[in-house]
């Protein structure tokens, strides 16, 4: 399961200590939830870890899809699906 450490900072520390919140997304993987006024405002992440969410959220997005398409009954047997496939890859070969 997908957890993520998170960490709360004034937005005067983005000024005042910026290296100590990039060094805190990049080796504890944390997102830093930067406030403005005690509210939180944005959400500083390393980049690869907003990567691997955006990743995950396509992911996500895609399984969803697929379920409609179950659910509204736009499937199709295995065989034909490979097959079609199959005849996609050898025109683009050709």
């Amino acid at each position: 399961m997908f957890t993520c450490q998170e960490t709360i900072r004034p937005s005067a520390d983005l000024r005042n200590h910026y290296n100590e919140i990039s060094k805190q997304c990049h080796e504890g993987n944390e997102a830093v939830i930067i406030t403005v006024n005690g509210r939180g405002d944005t959400v500083s992440l390393s980049y690869e870890e907003y990567k691997r969410i955006r990743a995950r959220i396509e992911l996500l997005e895609v399984l969803a899809e697929s379920d409609e398409d179950v659910k509204l009954g736009r499937t199709a047997p295995i065989k034909d699906t490979f097959d079609d496939l199959r005849s996609i890859l050898k025109e683009d070969k050709a």
